[in-house]
């Protein structure tokens, strides 16, 4: 079971590499200013965060072929992207779907890898797949820098150049920065909601309890006779 998850991350990782490139490439070829552009498309969360599970999935499968269980440290890294791309998909879903955003044509079938279904394997995966690790509770708050770095990044980069990836965050809109704060903390909330989620998930044995390596008989034995207090 954990080999076939392994293909499936490797299958997942080719899907999200092909789909950012599709839609690097379609922009790129249609865009006056190619450095803004450069700068611009690596500055939406959905890029960053696809990019970043691409990684994940292929280190994950590394593991899946030669580990029975996941480090601790690839575990938390693993959360925190299933955090990303879930709230992307929320994100995109309820806000984004119907606006086009200024990178030059949309590609359907990218816009939809990349936004619907790596989100929702990744979820699937971290559910179904065997070797998981407990994260603890503590984490939460690390998997919330990234997303609060990203926004104060956004802030910054937008009133100097007068651009931002996302329509919510451009405080020329009617409600101006009470506005953007307003989306801005509701978003960082459901991060967290849904970070919180991913940890709970992980810490349930459901559907697999993590298989933890078993110690020698005479290392079990010596455990065993070694003396309390």
């Amino acid at each position: 079971m954990r080999r076939l998850f392994g293909v499936l991350r490797v299958i997942a990782a080719a899907a999200i590499i092909i789909a950012i490139v599709g839609q690097f490439v379609q922009s790129w070829s249609m865009v006056p200013d190619r450095l803004s552009f450069v700068v611009n498309f690596f500055s939406f969360f959905t890029i960053l965060s696809n990019a970043l599970t691409a990684i994940v999935l292929l280190i994950g499968a590394g593991y899946a072929f030669t580990r029975a269980v996941d480090p601790d440290w690839y575990n938390l890294v693993r959360a925190c992207a299933v955090t990303y791309m879930a709230t992307t998909f929320v994100v995109y879903n309820l806000l984004l779907r119907e606006i086009s955003l200024d990178q030059a044509t949309t590609v359907p079938w990218s816009n939809e890898i990349l936004h619907v279904w790596a989100p929702l394997y990744l979820v699937a995966d971290w559910v179904l797949a065997p070797g998981r690790r407990h994260v603890e509770w503590r984490r939460l708050w690390t998997i919330a820098i990234f997303p609060l770095a990203w926004a104060v990044y956004s802030m910054i980069r937008g009133a100097i150049v007068g651009w931002y990836p996302y329509p919510f965050l451009n405080p020329a809109q009617e409600a101006g920065y009470g506005g953007v704060a307003v989306y801005v903390i509701a978003i960082a909330a459901f991060i967290l909601l849904v970070g919180a989620g991913i940890i709970a998930l992980s810490r349930t044995p459901w559907p697999h309890e993590p298989t933890e390596p078993t110690p020698p008989s005479g290392a079990a034995e010596l455990e065993d006779a070694r003396p309390v207090g």
